[in-house]
């Protein structure tokens, strides 16, 4: 088994693999006491049994440069293959600003061929793969040096079957022709946006049916401040303090220290020092929002009229030949999806690059590739193209 520890290793293999068709990625990291994930270990595969051809990288060795890898994610020539890449993508983006492309997410392509929603690693490597995992090493701390064999053993194995899996699915797609299934659901992976929390959007992460626009303001300002402080000292947000203790505090408006130190909820850290005062900054600045500027919560799907014999029949129907057609349903709509469609919603985000035909004034076809629905006043299908 290979471990590579310098750049001029990583470089080495990097430059081989720019002559295979892909490169399995996998990644190992830790995030229960930072903000950012920390970056503990590489593995990489490329096509082929030799021992060369699957290694660990150690980006924790001293000196070590991870710039050929990226150098490597950046060739249009040769497909990024991960499973469940969000996290993964996640890390490079932050540490290296790239996105791999081409890019294929195994668990986004099952999904496609009829495995089921979030399948994991460990049933494609069972079902395509034809193989099990040893799982004994799952939860270990991977900053720890040195790795264990068993460890090195589990790393590996999550970009050696992941060949297996690839090329599979990567036939199976073909021979379906739904490419463009896969390249639609991408794009939210393959876009920047996606890995970055900005302060002032933070607030909408967080969980509340109150409406008041004074209240909104303090979560939005609080929120803001608790993101700031998060990322710039890379700690965890629920460190600074927790969603309770932010709706506490938005609740009761504090303006003082003494103020603090009366919430039942706030940690005792945040109750003195920059944490505090940011607390109070937070509340006096949501103070002072006009009532144009005051958040406003999307209410929206709460007041849907729901037809529940409709959507319940929705489901049904989408679950039957989803299944029949070998696709996951949700490649086709979500239950929320469903449920604004038994409602008489018709302009939604799902219905994005389908094809529709208005009939009348209550009647819709719609569809994706080869399976759609038809809903035509309180009649609805799901046909087969």
């Amino acid at each position: 088994m290979i471990t590579i520890t310098t750049t001029e290793g990583l470089e080495a293999f990097c430059d081989r693999a720019k002559a295979h068709p892909y490169v399995t990625v996998d990644t190992e990291f830790l995030r229960e006491r930072t903000y950012y994930s920390k970056l503990c270990l590489v593995q990489l595969a490329v096509p082929g049994d030799a021992e060369e051809d699957a290694v660990l990288v150690d980006p924790l060795a001293k000196g070590l440069d991870l710039a050929p890898l990226y150098a490597l994610f950046r060739d249009e020539n040769v497909v990024k293959v991960f499973h469940a890449a969000r996290q993964d993508l996640e890390i490079f983006y932050i540490q290296g600003q790239v996105i791999p492309t081409p890019l294929f997410d195994t668990q986004v392509a099952a999904m496609v061929c009829g495995f089921g929603e979030q399948v994991g690693y460990e049933t494609l490597v069972r079902k395509i793969a034809k193989e099990s995992l040893d799982k004994t090493s799952r939860f270990t701390d991977w900053s720890r040096r040195p790795l264990t064999q068993a460890q090195e053993n589990y790393a590996l194995a999550d970009v050696t079957h992941l060949r297996v899996i690839y090329e599979f699915l990567r036939d199976e797609i073909k021979r379906e022709g739904r490419e463009k299934w896969v390249a639609e659901e991408l794009e939210v992976l393959m876009s920047p946006e996606t890995y970055v929390v900005e302060p002032d959007d933070a607030w909408m992460r967080v969980k509340t049916r109150t409406s008041s626009g004074k209240f909104l303001a303090a979560v939005k300002e609080l929120a803001a401040f608790r993101e700031f402080y998060a990322q710039s000292r890379d700690i965890p947000r629920n460190r600074v303090y927790k969603d309770d203790a932010m709706l506490e505090l938005a609740s009761t408006k504090p303006k003082t220290p003494q103020d603090l130190s009366r919430s039942r909820l706030l940690l005792r850290e945040a109750r003195k020092g920059e944490i505090a005062d940011g607390i109070l900054q937070a509340i006096e600045k949501a103070s002072n929002y006009t009532a144009a500027e005051m958040p406003k919560l999307d209410m929206s799907k709460d007041k849907l009229q729901v037809n529940p014999a409709l959507a319940d029949m929705l489901r049904v129907l989408l679950k039957a030949k989803s299944d029949r057609f070998n696709v996951a349903a949700k490649m086709i709509a979500s239950a929320s999806d469903l449920d604004q469609i038994a409602a008489g919603k018709r302009d939604l985000p799902v219905f994005k690059g389908w094809r529709a035909e208005v009939f009348g004034d209550d009647a819709l076809r719609l569809c994706n590739g080869e399976i759609g629905l038809a809903v035509k006043g309180q009649r609805v299908d799901v046909i087969a193209l």
